[in-house]
């Protein structure tokens, strides 16, 4: 408090204010005070008494506002009931993802189809590269296709908290639902690339044996892996923006430790064990497997990409979870 300050002001009775011909005020504020420092105050202000009007509120009733507390289950009922907000959000990144694009959602088809000419041209017919007794080309697409989706929903997600600043401190929502979005908008790509592939299957000749009932299991275990590791860089990213410029080097370091240009037959026995925490591995296997047949089932691998990935979700969420508060703050 400075000095000169009369004793009515510090007194701490709420007294509320409004200049409404003021452009360099807002039209209504407040501060603590009485009628009695009136003169003090407008004073304060260099304002004319006239231009301001007081009516005291010491005596309306006060709500507290106070952080969230009892764990995971209010989180959860607040995500329930605000539900519909997650559908706008998804429907509001395809929209803005395509607006005025000439190719549209076609957008979709173009980085994996590319990319497995790509990898068809430099490792299938240059290096040899084995492909399990499959045509490379769909041996590498089969792999393309959850990986373009978990790479670009991880990217998208962990930039989401940033670039919606604007609108996480001016209103308040569950903000999981930003980088959540993002990752639920990429299933929509997936669906669009995934015509290609039938495409591809039917070109070929390769009938999907019953295995192919399981192929929502491994789009489960990639959203999941995208979801838990877009919470943690998300979160991560409010605070150090270093995030947005490590995310390509990690998602390229990614790609070269999952088996997408090459097949997992090709990893040391010694590294099986290692090379199965990447739950991206189980899933590029799995898709394989289920699409193009031929292979052994990803038995213990699979079940190691599981648990790796609900482990990543998990961490993911209680981090975020515990970090939202200051979210607000720190944009």
């Amino acid at each position: 408090m400075r000095a000169g300050t009369p004793r009515n002001l510090r007194s701490g009775r709420l007294l509320l204010w409004s200049a409404p011909n003021s452009p360099d005020w807002p039209a209504a504020s407040g501060t603590y005070c009485d009628t009695a420092c009136g003169t003090w105050f407008v004073r304060q202000l260099g304002l004319h008494q006239s231009v301001l009007t007081f009516r005291d509120v010491s005596t309306a009733p006060v709500t507290h506002i106070d952080a969230r507390r009892g764990g995971l289950a209010p989180h959860v009922r607040e995500l329930f009931q605000y539900r519909e907000l997650l559908y706008h959000f998804v429907w509001r990144d395809l929209t803005v993802r395509y607006r005025q694009t000439i190719l549209g959602a076609a957008w979709a088809l173009v980085q994996p189809c590319l990319t497995m000419l790509v990898f068809s041209v430099f490792f299938g017919r240059l290096a040899g590269m084995p492909s399990d007794g499959h045509p490379y080309p769909v041996f590498a697409y089969a792999a393309l296709l959850p990986w373009t989706y978990f790479a670009s929903a991880l990217t998208r997600a962990s930039a989401s908290l940033v670039d919606q600043s604007r609108l996480i401190t001016k209103v308040y929502f569950p903000r999981i639902f930003v980088p959540g979005a993002a990752i639920l908008a990429g299933l929509v790509d997936l669906a669009i690339a995934f015509t290609v592939l039938v495409a591809m299957l039917v070109y070929y000749g390769i009938v999907p044996s019953a295995a192919v009932v399981t192929l929502p299991l491994f789009v489960l275990v990639a959203t999941a892996t995208a979801f838990g590791a877009g919470l943690w860089a998300a979160a991560l990213n409010v605070r150090y923006r270093d995030v947005r410029h490590l995310m390509p080097f990690v998602v390229q370091l990614w790609l070269f430790l999952t088996p997408v240009a090459y097949p997992s037959s090709v990893v040391p026995d010694r590294w099986r064990e290692m090379y199965a925490l990447n739950p991206m591995a189980g899933v590029v296997e799995g898709f394989r497997w289920a699409l193009l047949g031929g292979t052994q089932p990803p038995g213990l691998s699979l079940a190691v990409s599981v648990l790796t990935a609900f482990v990543i979700a998990a961490s993911g969420v209680a981090y975020f979870h515990r970090t939202e508060r200051s979210f607000a703050d720190v944009l």
